[in-house]
């Protein structure tokens, strides 16, 4: 065996891959504006016989031998893999796409149990870099344990299916291909256009395997990420179509978010009067109490965004992708003339709805914008129209926050204590059921951290695990994690690993005995909410509509080692949130709410189709509702 220093006379040094790909990481650095930071934060890691022996030890030799000069990559023991890509996306998020983590996992199921990670950042469009273990590259004991045979090519393996779900795909079956390979990974990681899931296969005997690596691989860079200026001509024939607007509105994104734009909204709304909605991803890029922001929009939006969204001749959407829950299908925007100017980072974003496209940074773009549209500002009467629902808006909220429903408190008095309680610049994480939709019609957000929901993806368990990424970027903000039981039972796992850390969070867990947002769903869809409680299975029926299950999820918790108070009542939570606020440890909140709601008022549709054909009375009711809520669904041409 080699030393490492044998060859550095003559500029290289040797290394197995592993050990190079850990020194090549902690080498990277980020830089917009000014301030540099490392690139790679860290490590989270599960190990097996994919990558225990080569990246494995290559973190193991970093972390109690590193050599001279290399700087440390923290290494982070995650208990579910899908669970530490998901801390991952959630500790980009709150750096805003300026620092990634890396995943490491073992051969077979430990690697494809992050796809559903990856999938979730590349739609999120947020960095995280995937090192799965791969089969043998030599071949000599194929097939090996875990491995998948396709009699069709001896090259494919399961890590072919991170393909579709990430933005940067390689395997490095010789060491020298990790170098364009690495390199091309960080610029996918740090490009924000291009950005998500990068993934690099790692087989795990080559993995293991040395290599003379030229020093300068290993030297520090600095990526530095561009703020792309919007094209003059671009940005004119935007600027006109907005002059011509009687009635527009700013959708914001989370481009805007991540381009750390808010004050750059803000101003451009204090100069022009256009009202600001926000999609799930960009709530909290102006804050509430602004004259100009109108809260959430679309499916899961409020009454007064979705009636001026109703009736607007141009809609102004920024660093938003327009999914199907921000146009309601294509159903919110009614105008029948509405015109479109999107700004977007990417031009693929830019272009939809028939946009008149400006592709630019989301924060380059208002500034210049504002610029451009100097002397241009909103009738009075329409800032005055947009005032009265806003305010009626707020009415509203304040009776969903306060109903003093009986006997269960509704879920939406729980969101109206935490809106009280928590502060500015902490950070309230919810991800799955029908908490989303509460929360973007309701939140009333006051800055752009305050607000994580990830709902590109919506999935279920990313709650807890993205706690953990919040507080490991934001140590001095409050993290609240707010998880349904059934989300909860998807991912709890990963409150060992916050407490293992040191970290402190705080969980609310709200259990209802069912799926609720499925539940309701299926109601409205004539599936009369099958397969939605918890419940025993009957022994007359035969079917799942016996006795609430006796399960204990506080017990779970506490297994895990997190702190665990009850409340029974809102006056009993805020004394339960209070204390675990003082507290220094993990403490999760169990509440039970009622599974029925009440929600509040729908204000737009979202299209879920309905059996054309079927025996069931209720079913037949509701496509007949379908078809007619379908007639509003338009392509915006």
């Amino acid at each position: 065996m080699s030393n490492e220093d044998t060859t550095a006379a003559e500029g290289k040094v040797r290394l197995t891959v592993g050990q190079a790909l850990v020194r090549f990481l902690a080498n990277q650095y980020s830089e917009r504006d000014g301030v540099e930071q490392r690139l790679i934060a860290g490590a989270f890691g599960i190990f097996g016989h994919g990558n225990v022996a080569g990246f494995g030890q290559a973190l193991l030799q970093n972390e109690i031998d590193p050599a001279k000069g290399e700087d440390r990559l923290k290494y982070y023991l995650a208990r579910n893999e899908q669970g530490m890509v998901h801390a991952a996306v959630s500790y980009a998020r709150t750096k805003n796409r300026m620092q990634a983590f890396a995943c490491t996992a073992s051969i077979g199921p430990g690697s494809t149990n992050m796809i559903t990670g990856a999938a979730l950042a590349t739609i999120d469009r947020l960095p995280v870099l995937i090192l799965p273990s791969d089969i043998f590259a030599t071949r000599f004991p194929d097939p090996v344990l875990q491995q998948l045979e396709d009699p069709r090519s001896l090259d494919i393996s399961v890590n072919d299916a991170f393909k579709p779900v990430s933005r940067f795909w390689d395997r490095i079956n010789r060491p020298e291909q990790l170098i364009p390979s690495a390199l091309g990974a960080m610029r996918v990681l740090t490009d924000p256009a291009e950005t998500g899931a990068v993934t690099i296969c790692l087989p795990q005997d080559v993995q293991a395997e040395a290599y003379d690596w030229p020093l300068e691989f290993f030297r520090k860079r600095v990526w530095h990420v561009a703020r792309p200026a919007p094209e003059p001509a671009a940005l004119a024939r935007a600027a006109a179509v907005i002059r011509t607007a009687k009635r527009p509105l700013l959708v914001a994104g989370g481009g805007v978010i991540y381009s750390e734009g808010s004050a750059a909204l803000t101003a451009f709304a204090d100069a022009t009067g256009i009202p600001v909605a926000d999609t799930q991803a960009g709530k909290g890029a102006i804050s509430f109490e602004h004259p100009s922001s109108v809260g959430g929009i679309g499916s899961t939006g409020n009454d007064a965004a979705n009636a001026l969204a109703a009736e607007a001749d141009v809609i102004i959407g920024v660093g938003t992708r327009y999914s199907d829950f921000t146009t309601a299908s294509h159903t919110v925007f009614r105008n029948p003339d509405v015109r479109f100017v999107n700004l977007n980072v990417l031009a693929f974003d830019a272009a939809k709805n028939s946009a008149e496209m400006v592709v630019t940074d989301a924060r380059a773009g208002l500034q210049s914008l504002t610029e451009a549209l100097g002397g241009y500002r909103v009738e009075e009467s329409y800032s005055q129209h947009v005032v009265r629902l806003v305010a009626a808006w707020s009415k509203v909220t304040d009776e969903c926050f306060h109903r003093g429903h009986q006997p269960l408190p509704a879920q939406t008095e729980v969101f109206g204590a935490l809106n009280e309680l928590m502060g500015d610049d902490d950070i309230v994480i919810n991800a799955a059921g029908s908490m989303p939709g509460d929360l973007q019609a309701l939140w009333r957000a006051r800055s752009p951290r305050q607000y994580h929901l990830e709902y590109g993806y919506s999935c279920m368990g990313y709650e807890i695990p993205a706690a953990m990424g919040a507080k490991l970027a934001a140590p001095d903000s409050e993290v609240v994690a707010i998880v349904g039981d059934g989300g909860y039972q998807m991912l709890p796992q990963e409150i060992a690993t916050i407490v293992s850390e040191n970290l402190k969070v705080i969980i609310v867990l709200l259990q209802n005995h069912g799926f609720a947002s499925i539940g309701g769903l299926s109601e409205s869809r004539g599936s009369q909410r099958f397969g939605t409680s918890y419940r025993m299975r009957d022994d007359v029926s035969g079917r799942l509509d016996g006795e609430k299950m006796p399960i204990d999820l506080a017990g779970s918790a506490r297994s895990f080692g997190a702190d665990v108070l009850e409340a029974h009542t809102i006056e009993e939570f805020c004394v339960a949130y209070r204390t675990a606020s003082a507290s220094t440890r993990t403490t999760l909140i169990y509440i039970e709410t009622d599974l029925y709601g009440p929600n509040p008022p729908a204000s737009a549709w979202w299209d879920v189709p309905v059996s054309q054909t079927a025996r069931l009375e209720s079913t037949r009711q509701a496509y007949v509702e379908y078809q007619q809520q379908k007639k509003d669904q338009r392509h915006y041409l």
